[in-house]
Protein backbone atom coordinates (compact mmCIF):
# COMPACT_ATOMS: atom_id res chain seq x y z
CA UNK A 1 0.00 0.00 0.00
CA UNK A 2 1.28 3.59 -0.94
CA UNK A 3 1.70 6.07 2.20
CA UNK A 4 -1.44 7.17 3.43
CA UNK A 5 -3.47 7.36 6.10
CA UNK A 6 -4.32 3.72 6.46
CA UNK A 7 -0.81 2.73 6.21
CA UNK A 8 0.18 5.02 8.89
CA UNK A 9 -2.36 4.03 11.58
CA UNK A 10 -1.45 0.51 11.09
CA UNK A 11 2.46 1.39 10.96
CA UNK A 12 1.84 3.14 14.23
CA UNK A 13 -0.06 0.10 15.83
CA UNK A 14 2.53 -2.53 14.86
CA UNK A 15 5.42 -0.10 16.46
CA UNK A 16 3.15 -0.31 19.98
CA UNK A 17 2.64 3.44 19.50
CA UNK A 18 -1.32 2.90 19.47
CA UNK A 19 -3.57 -0.23 20.16
CA UNK A 20 -6.09 -1.38 17.52
CA UNK A 21 -9.48 0.19 17.49
CA UNK A 22 -12.00 -1.10 15.22
CA UNK A 23 -13.82 2.89 15.22
CA UNK A 24 -10.63 4.63 14.43
CA UNK A 25 -9.56 1.79 11.39
CA UNK A 26 -12.64 2.68 10.06
CA UNK A 27 -12.40 6.55 9.68
CA UNK A 28 -8.49 5.36 8.62
CA UNK A 29 -10.37 3.23 5.47
CA UNK A 30 -12.49 6.23 4.85
CA UNK A 31 -9.61 8.90 4.90
CA UNK A 32 -7.98 6.53 2.72
CA UNK A 33 -10.32 6.40 0.03
CA UNK A 34 -10.35 9.90 0.05
CA UNK A 35 -7.05 10.69 -0.58
CA UNK A 36 -7.14 8.02 -3.36
CA UNK A 37 -9.91 10.25 -5.01
CA UNK A 38 -7.79 13.36 -4.82
CA UNK A 39 -5.57 11.79 -6.41
CA UNK A 40 -7.51 12.43 -9.56
CA UNK A 41 -9.15 15.37 -8.52
CA UNK A 42 -8.63 19.15 -9.12
CA UNK A 43 -11.02 22.50 -9.47
CA UNK A 44 -11.33 23.51 -12.73
CA UNK A 45 -9.67 26.78 -13.39
CA UNK A 46 -9.01 29.36 -16.27
CA UNK A 47 -11.40 30.96 -18.08
CA UNK A 48 -14.43 30.21 -17.97
CA UNK A 49 -13.92 28.07 -14.48
CA UNK A 50 -15.10 28.45 -11.09
CA UNK A 51 -12.48 31.28 -10.16
CA UNK A 52 -14.44 33.53 -13.29
CA UNK A 53 -18.12 32.72 -12.17
CA UNK A 54 -19.30 33.52 -8.84
CA UNK A 55 -22.84 32.16 -8.00
CA UNK A 56 -23.03 30.37 -11.60
CA UNK A 57 -24.05 26.58 -11.89
CA UNK A 58 -20.80 23.83 -12.19
CA UNK A 59 -20.56 23.29 -16.35
CA UNK A 60 -20.53 19.30 -17.18
CA UNK A 61 -17.33 18.52 -18.10
CA UNK A 62 -16.44 20.25 -14.51
CA UNK A 63 -14.66 17.80 -12.26
CA UNK A 64 -17.38 16.85 -9.36
CA UNK A 65 -15.70 17.18 -5.86
CA UNK A 66 -15.10 14.38 -4.13
CA UNK A 67 -17.24 14.46 -1.14
CA UNK A 68 -15.53 15.41 1.95
CA UNK A 69 -15.70 13.95 5.76
CA UNK A 70 -17.46 15.21 8.98
CA UNK A 71 -15.63 13.08 11.87
CA UNK A 72 -17.47 13.42 15.33
CA UNK A 73 -16.92 11.98 18.53
CA UNK A 74 -16.24 12.27 22.41
CA UNK A 75 -12.83 14.01 22.72
CA UNK A 76 -10.25 11.42 23.27
CA UNK A 77 -10.90 9.51 20.34
CA UNK A 78 -8.51 10.24 18.09
CA UNK A 79 -9.78 12.19 15.53
CA UNK A 80 -7.29 15.46 15.77
CA UNK A 81 -4.88 12.17 15.10
CA UNK A 82 -6.09 10.36 12.33
CA UNK A 83 -7.09 14.18 10.63
CA UNK A 84 -2.97 14.75 10.56
CA UNK A 85 -1.90 11.46 8.97
CA UNK A 86 -4.33 12.34 6.53
CA UNK A 87 -3.13 15.61 5.76
CA UNK A 88 0.57 14.57 6.51
CA UNK A 89 0.34 11.84 3.38
CA UNK A 90 -1.61 13.70 0.83
CA UNK A 91 0.42 15.05 -2.09
CA UNK A 92 -1.28 18.43 -2.48
CA UNK A 93 0.08 21.56 -2.73
CA UNK A 94 -2.84 23.69 -2.29
CA UNK A 95 -4.25 22.59 1.58
CA UNK A 96 -4.94 24.28 4.65
CA UNK A 97 -4.98 22.16 8.78
CA UNK A 98 -6.79 25.08 10.60
CA UNK A 99 -8.10 24.92 14.01
CA UNK A 100 -11.70 25.96 13.07
CA UNK A 101 -11.66 28.60 15.63
CA UNK A 102 -8.89 30.50 14.52
CA UNK A 103 -10.43 29.87 10.15
CA UNK A 104 -13.36 31.89 11.43
CA UNK A 105 -11.19 34.34 12.86
CA UNK A 106 -9.12 34.89 9.74
CA UNK A 107 -12.62 34.71 8.05
CA UNK A 108 -13.40 37.95 10.18
CA UNK A 109 -10.15 39.79 9.77
CA UNK A 110 -10.69 39.42 5.84
CA UNK A 111 -14.20 40.74 6.29
CA UNK A 112 -12.84 43.65 8.68
CA UNK A 113 -10.03 44.59 5.94
CA UNK A 114 -12.16 44.21 3.02
CA UNK A 115 -14.65 46.49 4.17
CA UNK A 116 -11.90 49.30 5.29
CA UNK A 117 -10.74 49.01 1.96
CA UNK A 118 -14.02 49.78 -0.04
CA UNK A 119 -15.27 53.56 -0.59
CA UNK A 120 -18.21 54.95 0.83
CA UNK A 121 -20.45 54.47 -2.35
CA UNK A 122 -19.74 50.84 -1.78
CA UNK A 123 -20.25 50.27 1.85
CA UNK A 124 -22.67 48.01 0.94
CA UNK A 125 -20.50 45.56 -1.26
CA UNK A 126 -20.69 41.71 -0.11
CA UNK A 127 -17.69 40.33 1.02
CA UNK A 128 -18.17 37.11 1.23
CA UNK A 129 -17.69 36.10 -2.37
CA UNK A 130 -14.56 37.59 -2.41
CA UNK A 131 -13.35 36.36 0.14
CA UNK A 132 -14.18 33.06 -0.71
CA UNK A 133 -12.42 33.24 -3.62
CA UNK A 134 -9.24 33.93 -1.84
CA UNK A 135 -9.73 31.16 0.57
CA UNK A 136 -10.48 28.77 -2.53
CA UNK A 137 -7.38 29.96 -4.23
CA UNK A 138 -5.15 29.71 -1.34
CA UNK A 139 -6.46 25.91 -0.73
CA UNK A 140 -8.65 23.85 -2.39
CA UNK A 141 -8.51 21.21 0.50
CA UNK A 142 -9.42 22.76 4.27
CA UNK A 143 -9.13 20.54 6.88
CA UNK A 144 -10.74 21.93 10.06
CA UNK A 145 -9.91 21.04 13.66
CA UNK A 146 -12.98 21.00 16.24
CA UNK A 147 -15.66 22.27 14.43
CA UNK A 148 -18.04 23.93 16.74
CA UNK A 149 -20.46 27.16 16.47
CA UNK A 150 -21.30 29.21 19.23
CA UNK A 151 -21.58 32.64 18.05
CA UNK A 152 -24.95 33.94 16.58
CA UNK A 153 -21.98 35.94 13.87
CA UNK A 154 -20.18 33.35 12.99
CA UNK A 155 -23.59 31.29 12.58
CA UNK A 156 -24.49 33.71 10.32
CA UNK A 157 -21.97 33.60 8.07
CA UNK A 158 -20.95 29.89 7.71
CA UNK A 159 -24.23 29.03 5.08
CA UNK A 160 -23.04 31.96 2.46
CA UNK A 161 -19.59 31.27 3.27
CA UNK A 162 -19.39 27.62 2.80
CA UNK A 163 -22.05 27.60 -0.53
CA UNK A 164 -19.28 29.72 -2.10
CA UNK A 165 -16.53 27.10 -1.18
CA UNK A 166 -18.06 24.17 -2.02
CA UNK A 167 -19.44 26.18 -5.49
CA UNK A 168 -15.40 27.13 -6.25
CA UNK A 169 -14.70 23.22 -6.11
CA UNK A 170 -12.72 23.00 -2.38
CA UNK A 171 -13.19 19.56 -0.65
CA UNK A 172 -13.52 19.65 3.14
CA UNK A 173 -12.54 17.76 6.12
CA UNK A 174 -13.35 18.45 9.51
CA UNK A 175 -13.61 17.06 13.43
CA UNK A 176 -16.55 18.02 15.81
CA UNK A 177 -17.08 16.76 19.35
CA UNK A 178 -20.99 17.62 17.76
CA UNK A 179 -22.73 15.62 15.52
CA UNK A 180 -24.31 17.83 12.66
CA UNK A 181 -27.83 18.62 13.95
CA UNK A 182 -26.39 19.47 17.23
CA UNK A 183 -24.22 22.47 15.37
CA UNK A 184 -25.03 25.68 17.21
CA UNK A 185 -27.85 23.84 19.22
CA UNK A 186 -29.86 26.33 21.30
CA UNK A 187 -28.80 29.23 19.31
CA UNK A 188 -30.22 32.57 18.84
CA UNK A 189 -32.03 32.82 15.02
CA UNK A 190 -31.08 28.90 14.94
CA UNK A 191 -33.55 28.23 12.03
CA UNK A 192 -31.41 30.62 9.55
CA UNK A 193 -28.62 27.95 10.53
CA UNK A 194 -30.23 25.06 9.81
CA UNK A 195 -29.38 25.13 5.92
CA UNK A 196 -25.57 25.27 6.57
CA UNK A 197 -26.36 21.91 8.35
CA UNK A 198 -28.23 20.28 5.40
CA UNK A 199 -25.42 21.50 3.48
CA UNK A 200 -22.86 20.04 5.53
CA UNK A 201 -24.52 16.53 5.60
CA UNK A 202 -25.53 16.52 1.67
CA UNK A 203 -21.49 17.75 0.49
CA UNK A 204 -19.24 15.50 3.10
CA UNK A 205 -19.87 11.81 4.58
CA UNK A 206 -20.58 11.88 8.47
CA UNK A 207 -18.61 9.90 10.40
CA UNK A 208 -19.42 9.06 14.06
CA UNK A 209 -15.62 8.07 15.70
CA UNK A 210 -17.46 5.82 18.55
CA UNK A 211 -14.54 4.21 20.31
CA UNK A 212 -15.79 3.36 23.74
CA UNK A 213 -11.98 4.15 24.85
CA UNK A 214 -10.89 7.39 25.64
CA UNK A 215 -7.42 7.82 24.56
CA UNK A 216 -6.55 11.16 26.37
CA UNK A 217 -7.10 10.00 29.39
CA UNK A 218 -6.65 6.24 29.26
CA UNK A 219 -2.94 6.20 31.22
CA UNK A 220 -3.71 8.97 33.53
CA UNK A 221 -5.66 8.95 36.81
CA UNK A 222 -6.35 10.98 39.95
CA UNK A 223 -2.93 10.22 41.44
CA UNK A 224 -1.01 11.23 38.48
CA UNK A 225 -2.00 14.77 36.84
CA UNK A 226 -0.28 16.71 39.62
CA UNK A 227 2.92 15.99 40.17
CA UNK A 228 4.13 17.67 43.22
CA UNK A 229 6.58 18.49 45.18
CA UNK A 230 8.98 18.45 42.18
CA UNK A 231 11.55 20.92 41.65
CA UNK A 232 11.50 22.65 38.30
CA UNK A 233 14.51 20.72 36.48
CA UNK A 234 12.60 17.43 37.46
CA UNK A 235 9.25 18.46 36.86
CA UNK A 236 9.87 18.85 32.94
CA UNK A 237 10.54 15.78 31.15
CA UNK A 238 7.40 14.59 33.71
CA UNK A 239 4.85 16.88 32.25
CA UNK A 240 6.90 16.53 28.68
CA UNK A 241 6.05 12.36 28.80
CA UNK A 242 2.53 12.99 29.99
CA UNK A 243 2.10 16.19 27.09
CA UNK A 244 2.92 13.55 24.86
CA UNK A 245 0.87 10.61 26.40
CA UNK A 246 -2.56 13.55 25.81
CA UNK A 247 -1.22 14.19 22.46
CA UNK A 248 -0.72 10.77 21.59
CA UNK A 249 0.63 10.78 17.84
CA UNK A 250 -0.48 14.35 17.12
CA UNK A 251 1.23 17.23 15.31
CA UNK A 252 2.28 19.58 18.03
CA UNK A 253 3.28 22.65 17.37
CA UNK A 254 3.51 26.20 18.60
CA UNK A 255 0.46 27.76 18.30
CA UNK A 256 -1.60 31.07 19.17
CA UNK A 257 -4.98 32.45 20.02
CA UNK A 258 -6.71 35.68 19.29
CA UNK A 259 -9.03 36.69 21.71
CA UNK A 260 -10.81 40.25 20.92
CA UNK A 261 -7.65 41.45 18.32
CA UNK A 262 -4.59 40.24 20.77
CA UNK A 263 -3.01 37.34 20.26
CA UNK A 264 -2.48 34.63 23.33
CA UNK A 265 0.95 32.63 22.37
CA UNK A 266 1.06 28.86 23.11
CA UNK A 267 4.07 26.93 23.76
CA UNK A 268 3.09 23.39 22.21
CA UNK A 269 -0.84 22.47 21.02
CA UNK A 270 -2.11 19.10 19.81
CA UNK A 271 -5.10 17.04 19.74
CA UNK A 272 -7.18 20.00 22.07
CA UNK A 273 -4.45 20.01 24.54
CA UNK A 274 -2.35 23.45 25.27
CA UNK A 275 1.01 23.35 27.05
CA UNK A 276 2.07 26.66 29.06
CA UNK A 277 4.48 27.92 31.24
CA UNK A 278 2.97 29.27 34.57
CA UNK A 279 4.77 32.60 33.82
CA UNK A 280 2.65 32.72 30.04
CA UNK A 281 -0.27 32.11 32.18
CA UNK A 282 0.21 33.88 34.75
CA UNK A 283 2.59 36.48 35.09
CA UNK A 284 1.49 38.66 31.58
CA UNK A 285 -1.96 40.73 31.93
CA UNK A 286 -4.34 38.22 31.02
CA UNK A 287 -7.91 39.20 32.28
CA UNK A 288 -11.24 36.31 32.70
CA UNK A 289 -12.20 36.57 28.68
CA UNK A 290 -8.98 35.66 27.85
CA UNK A 291 -8.98 32.09 29.91
CA UNK A 292 -12.59 31.51 29.22
CA UNK A 293 -11.30 31.46 25.60
CA UNK A 294 -8.47 29.05 26.93
CA UNK A 295 -11.01 26.94 28.94
CA UNK A 296 -13.47 26.68 25.70
CA UNK A 297 -10.97 26.26 22.96
CA UNK A 298 -8.82 23.39 24.72
CA UNK A 299 -10.17 20.37 26.44
CA UNK A 300 -6.87 19.91 28.80
CA UNK A 301 -4.33 22.63 29.77
CA UNK A 302 -1.04 21.68 30.79
CA UNK A 303 1.03 23.36 33.08
CA UNK A 304 4.84 22.56 33.43
CA UNK A 305 5.59 24.01 36.53
CA UNK A 306 3.66 26.17 39.14
CA UNK A 307 5.85 27.88 42.18
CA UNK A 308 5.48 28.62 45.71
CA UNK A 309 4.26 31.84 44.94
CA UNK A 310 5.60 35.04 47.14
CA UNK A 311 3.20 36.78 49.53
CA UNK A 312 3.73 39.74 47.96
CA UNK A 313 2.52 38.52 43.99
CA UNK A 314 -1.35 38.54 45.27
CA UNK A 315 -1.76 39.17 40.87
CA UNK A 316 0.16 36.34 39.96
CA UNK A 317 -2.67 34.30 42.57
CA UNK A 318 -5.40 36.06 41.53
CA UNK A 319 -4.90 35.47 37.76
CA UNK A 320 -4.10 31.92 38.62
CA UNK A 321 -7.54 31.30 40.36
CA UNK A 322 -9.51 33.38 37.88
CA UNK A 323 -8.00 30.43 35.29
CA UNK A 324 -8.98 27.94 37.71
CA UNK A 325 -12.37 29.20 37.64
CA UNK A 326 -12.83 29.18 33.58
CA UNK A 327 -11.62 25.48 33.52
CA UNK A 328 -13.41 24.56 36.30
CA UNK A 329 -16.74 26.02 34.92
CA UNK A 330 -15.97 24.35 31.44
CA UNK A 331 -14.80 20.94 32.78
CA UNK A 332 -11.25 21.45 31.15
CA UNK A 333 -9.12 19.13 32.57
CA UNK A 334 -5.80 20.69 34.16
CA UNK A 335 -2.04 18.20 34.17
CA UNK A 336 0.56 19.87 36.21
CA UNK A 337 3.78 19.82 38.24
CA UNK A 338 3.89 22.11 41.42
CA UNK A 339 6.56 22.83 43.19
CA UNK A 340 4.85 22.18 46.47
CA UNK A 341 1.00 20.64 48.00
CA UNK A 342 -1.37 22.70 46.49
CA UNK A 343 -2.40 24.09 49.81
CA UNK A 344 0.62 25.88 49.92
CA UNK A 345 0.75 27.42 46.41
CA UNK A 346 0.22 30.80 48.19
CA UNK A 347 -0.76 30.77 51.96
CA UNK A 348 -0.20 34.01 53.44
CA UNK A 349 -0.63 37.24 51.07
CA UNK A 350 -3.79 39.36 50.77
CA UNK A 351 -5.51 37.04 48.60
CA UNK A 352 -4.80 33.88 50.78
CA UNK A 353 -8.45 33.66 52.03
CA UNK A 354 -10.02 33.84 48.25
CA UNK A 355 -7.30 31.73 47.34
CA UNK A 356 -8.89 28.75 49.45
CA UNK A 357 -11.26 28.79 46.76
CA UNK A 358 -8.79 27.88 44.21
CA UNK A 359 -7.00 25.49 46.58
CA UNK A 360 -10.56 23.41 47.06
CA UNK A 361 -11.58 23.47 42.85
CA UNK A 362 -7.93 21.75 41.91
CA UNK A 363 -8.46 19.19 44.77
CA UNK A 364 -11.89 18.34 42.64
CA UNK A 365 -10.35 19.10 39.77
CA UNK A 366 -7.93 16.06 40.05
CA UNK A 367 -10.02 13.45 41.41
CA UNK A 368 -11.37 10.51 38.72
CA UNK A 369 -14.96 11.70 38.75
CA UNK A 370 -13.64 14.89 37.54
CA UNK A 371 -11.55 13.60 34.69
CA UNK A 372 -14.59 11.79 33.63
CA UNK A 373 -16.35 14.21 32.93
CA UNK A 374 -17.15 15.74 29.20
CA UNK A 375 -15.41 18.61 28.52
CA UNK A 376 -18.19 21.50 27.90
CA UNK A 377 -17.29 23.87 25.31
Amino acid sequence: MTDGPLSRYRAKITHGELSHDPMQELCAEKLQSLKNALSNYEPATGSGGWRERFGLTRRRDEPTPPSGLYIYGEVGRGKSMLMDLFYETIEIEQKRRVHFHDFMQDVHDRMHRYRQQKKKDDADADPIPPIAKDLANDAWLLCFDEMQVTDITDAMILGRLFEHLFEHGVVIVTTSNRQPDDLYKDGLQRQNFLPFIEMIKQKLDVLELASATDYRMRNLTAADVFVYPISHDDALPKIDAMFTTLTEGARVAPDSLTVKGRKIEISAVGAGVAKFSFEELCTRPLGPGDYIALATHFHTIVIDFIPKLPDARRDWAKRFGTLIDAMYEHKTKLICAIECDPTEIYTDGDYSFEFQRTVSRMTEMRSQEYLDMAHLT
